[in-house]
């Protein structure tokens, strides 16, 4: 018998790979192999079904960027390293990129993309402010660094590889210039 986890980690396979207007009722009865009644069982309606999907993914996100805190005890270049992997890694590409698209056109959506993204820019800041930099030379740098990632996001047909990884530590070099 198929959980709500099931249904919600369809909805990622399917948001990822075909965006927002991929989330269709039948293509997710295909995608898990189940029918309509099955997923009623679960949720009232397919709004109620996006919110699961919003509120999964700000958890997981949440989750993944809470390793920042972890990461305290390392060097500030260190720290945007790891954040950087943790953004642009294998795991989190496509998602990433396809929520930022529905945060285009859904409220909702945009709320917890912009509440998730001002946790990493605090992060990012407080790396800068750790390696020496005054507050607004840290904000601005936090806020490229930031941008440059979601760049690195849209310029990549596959998840990024060495060359990118190459090219984030050539950013960094650059970021961490005093």
């Amino acid at each position: 018998m198929l959980a709500a986890t099931d249904w919600v980690e369809a909805g990622f396979s399917l948001l990822a790979t075909d965006g927002v207007k991929g989330l269709t009722l039948d293509r997710l009865c295909k995608r898990v192999g189940a029918t309509k009644g099955s997923f009623y069982w679960h949720f009232a309606d397919l709004g109620a079904y996006r919110s699961a999907l919003a509120d999964t993914w700000a958890e997981v996100h949440d989750s993944a960027r809470a390793e920042f805190s972890s990461h305290a005890g390392l060097s500030p270049r260190e720290r945007l390293t790891a954040m950087m992997g943790v953004l642009l890694g294998q795991r989190h590409w496509m998602l990433e990129r396809a929520m930022r698209e529905w945060a285009r056109s859904d409220a909702d959506i945009a709320v917890a993309v912009a509440a998730s993204d001002r946790r990493v820019r605090r992060a990012v800041r407080q790396a800068y402010l750790d390696d020496g930099f005054s507050a607004e030379d840290a904000a601005v740098r936090a806020d490229a660094t930031f941008a440059a990632g979601v760049g690195f996001l849209h310029l990549s047909a596959s998840a990024p590889g060495a060359k990118a990884a190459a090219q984030q530590q050539r950013f960094l070099d650059i970021m961490l210039r005093h």
